[in-house]
């Protein structure tokens, strides 16, 4: 029996470390946009404390300096929490674009395994049409053997 190769499988090779290169790119974009987010729910954490210190400051007994410092403080946190929601902003649109492009080479290697596949088919088909001529002309060949042999046998002599 024939050995099968596949005419195309270097090309099927390259689309499985692209695959794989996809993936690597999708794990880093997904890390960077946990990362971009756990930043930002620290920032929002950290406001969250400055109004509640800001909160204690006006109840008991006024310190104005003290009250100022933890308005600027609060400020700044929005200030930093909007930055921040610029990064995720980014951070999501790289993710996004990371899963596109593993779809999409996940789509070309499904194609080129498709196209295998049928190459594959094709190749057992023809293997066995080939089988099936090859019994064929062994059986012919024995019959046309089995009636020489009977025409001599039948032959008076």
């Amino acid at each position: 029996m024939a050995r099968f190769r596949y005419s195309m499988q270097n090309i099927l090779n390259i689309k499985l470390k692209l695959e794989t290169l996809a993936k690597q790119e999708f794990s880093a974009a997904k890390a960077a946009l946990d990362e971009e987010k756990e930043c930002l729910q620290g920032l929002v954490d950290r406001k969250s404390g400055y109004e509640q210190e800001s909160e204690r400051l006006l109840s008991g007994r006024l310190d104005l300096r003290k009250i100022e410092e933890n308005k600027m403080a609060v400020r700044c946190m929005e200030d930093y929490i909007i930055r921040q929601q610029v990064n995720v902003d980014k951070a999501e649109r790289k993710l996004q674009e990371a899963i596109e492009q593993l779809t999409k080479v996940r789509i070309e290697r499904k194609t080129h395994e498709t196209l295998k596949e049928k190459a594959f088919d094709e190749f057992l088909m023809e293997e066995k049409r080939q089988e099936s001529k090859e019994i064929d002309q062994l059986t012919s060949y024995t019959y046309g053997q089995r009636r020489n042999i009977e025409s001599v046998e039948q032959k008076p002599a």
